[in-house]
C-alpha cells in the first residue's frame, strides 16, 4: 500500500523523533497513556464511556431544543494540537442534533480575495443566528498558532491580530453570542502514534495534510506559540478551557460537559451531566506546556 507523503511520518518515527518519544510508542500498548504526568495509565473503559456519552447526548438534544426555543446563539471554538481529538469531539456533540440548527464550520485556507479582507471577516458569515449552534473546527486562532509556526503571516500581522482580538471577541459576547473556547492538547508521543495510524489506515489517510507532516518537527515552536496565545487570549469574558486529549474518551466527555454546564437549559439533568474531571479539563493552568 502506498503511504501518503511518501511515508514521511514513518520516516520521522525512525530517524527524526526524539528517542524518548520513539521508546514510548514502541513500548506502549494500544490504549496505554504514553505521557508520564497524565492522571490515568490507560484509556477509560469503552463500556463506561459509551454509557456516559449516551446520557450526555440525551442532554445535548434537550439543550438544542432550549437553544431553538429561547433564541440563543452559541459558538464553540474547537482548537488544539494536531490529532488531539477536536474532530471526534465535534462529531459526538453534533451526531444526534438537528443539522439545520447545529452546523460545523471548517474553513479551508483563505482565497486570494479573502487574504485582502479584514482577518476576522470570513468568520463573521458563519456566526449563528437565533436558535443556532456553530461548532468551529479551528477558527481565527489559526493566525495565533499555525500561521506563526509556519511563517504564513508576518510578525506585524500577528501583533495586529492580538491587538484586535479582545475587541472582536468582546463584541461577540456583548451582542449576546455565547462563546466557548476549547483547547485540546495531546502529548508528543501520542500525537505521533496517531499520525502513524492514520498513515497506514486507508480510511484515515485523508486526515493527514502537509501541515501535519511538516509540523512534527515543530513541536517546540507550537508549544511557544500556544503559550503566547493563552497569555494574550484567556479573557474573563471568553476564557479558554483546556482538555487533555491523550484519552479520547475522557476528552469527548469533558468537551460535552463543558458545553452543557455553561447553560441552565430546560429539564437539565445534573446527574446525567456528571462532574468534570479536574485532571482532564480546566483552565489554562492545566496546559502541560506551562
Amino acid at each position: 500500500m502506498d503511504l501518503p507523503f511518501d511515508g514521511a511520518i514513518s520516516e520521522y518515527f525512525k530517524n527524526g523523533a526524539p528517542k524518548a518519544v520513539r521508546k514510548a510508542i514502541e513500548e506502549g500498548a494500544k490504549r496505554d497513556i504514553l505521557i508520564d504526568d497524565f492522571p490515568y495509565d490507560r484509556w477509560m473503559k469503552k463500556d463506561d464511556y459509551e454509557a456516559q456519552m449516551k446520557d450526555l447526548q440525551v442532554e445535548l438534544v434537550k439543550f438544542q431544543r432550549w437553544v431553538e426555543s429561547s433564541g440563543q446563539r452559541i459558538v464553540v471554538v474547537f482548537e488544539g494540537r494536531d490529532t488531539a481529538g477536536k474532530s471526534g469531539a465535534i462529531k459526538r456533540v453534533r451526531e444526534n442534533l438537528n443539522p439545520r440548527g447545529a452546523k460545523t464550520v471548517a474553513l479551508p485556507k483563505p482565497t486570494d480575495r479573502e487574504r485582502t479582507q479584514w482577518y476576522f471577516q470570513r468568520y463573521i458569515a458563519h456566526l449563528p443566528a437565533a436558535g443556532e449552534i456553530a461548532l468551529l473546527d479551528r477558527s481565527w486562532y489559526n493566525r495565533a498558532v499555525v500561521e506563526q509556526v509556519f511563517g504564513f503571516c508576518t510578525p506585524e500581522q500577528r501583533a495586529h491580530f492580538f491587538d484586535q482580538l479582545p475587541g472582536f471577541e468582546k463584541a461577540l459576547v456583548d451582542d449576546g453570542i455565547q462563546l466557548i473556547k476549547l483547547w485540546f492538547n495531546v502529548g508528543q508521543a501520542e500525537q505521533l502514534r496517531r499520525m502513524l495510524e492514520r498513515e497506514k489506515h486507508p480510511l484515515k489517510q485523508w486526515k493527514l495534510s502537509s501541515i501535519d507532516v511538516n509540523g512534527l518537527e515543530k513541536w517546540d515552536a507550537y508549544t511557544k506559540a500556544i503559550g503566547e496565545t493563552f497569555a494574550r487570549s484567556d479573557f474573563s469574558f471568553a476564557p479558554w478551557t483546556v482538555i487533555r486529549g491523550d484519552d479520547k474518551y475522557r476528552a469527548r466527555i469533558a468537551a460535552v460537559q463543558r458545553l452543557l454546564s455553561n447553560f441552565d437549559y430546560d429539564r437539565k439533568d445534573e446527574a446525567a451531566l456528571g462532574a468534570p474531571d479536574a485532571g482532564i479539563t480546566g483552565g489554562v493552568a492545566l496546559w502541560p506546556g506551562r
